[in-house]
């Protein structure tokens, strides 16, 4: 088994845990009715797939054998004891780069509560301290404000326009990549994230 893999974050009502076959009603549902919510960010293939789309049970095989393989954490967010949303770590990447990239989504209905921001710094943490990565990202559509607000609320530094950087519904989007590199963070995101909430300074 891959290094920090299977994983069990927690930090109060927040909780990161493998995605499993089981989640299959409850995501399914939380998709379908987040759908205007999630599809404007969602990426999408340039080139039609062949066959049938992919069942859930595929998918979480897939991601399982990413997390097996060590490129990936696919991470079910529950928040109070319910399936939320979704966070991966994907593109691990070690040798000199030593790096991550992280995505994710959660139901309009828990959003802005602090969950995401909660999530994102138990991610990073673990990619920091467990799998000893030195960078983590995040690309944001510069359109999406609720995760543009995320980067913003933990102090992730703006690292500037890739243009065309990803293919979503029918065309090429820009994103902006946002950053933090362990040098950033000495304390632990998640401690300089309680911080903030609790009025301490600004991280940026």
């Amino acid at each position: 088994m891959a290094v920090g893999w299977p994983a069990h974050l927690v930090d109060g009502d927040v909780v990161l845990r493998p995605l499993r076959r089981r989640d299959q009603n409850t995501w399914m549902l939380l998709r379908a009715s987040n759908a205007a919510w999630l599809e404007p960010w969602d990426a999408t293939s340039p080139v039609p797939l062949e066959g049938p789309r992919p069942t859930f049970p595929t998918f979480v095989r897939t991601l399982a054998a990413q997390a097996r393989a060590g490129t990936a954490l696919p991470f079910a967010v529950e928040f109070r004891g319910a399936l939320v949303g979704q966070l991966t770590v994907s593109s691990i990447t070690y040798g000199s780069l030593r790096s991550a990239s992280i995505g994710y989504w959660v139901s309009r209905h828990v959003a802005g509560l602090g969950i995401i921001p909660t999530a994102v710094a138990l991610a990073t943490d673990h990619c920091f301290e467990v799998l000893d990565l030195h960078r983590v990202e995040i690309n944001v559509r510069p359109e999406n404000g609720p995760s543009l607000r995320v980067v913003d609320k933990l102090g992730f530094r703006d690292e500037g326009l890739r243009e065309r950087f990803l293919h979503i519904g029918d065309a090429w989007c820009d994103h902006r990549t946002f950053a933090l590199t362990t040098e950033d963070v000495p304390e632990g995101l998640l401690a300089r994230w309680h911080a903030t909430r609790s009025g301490g300074a600004d991280p940026r």
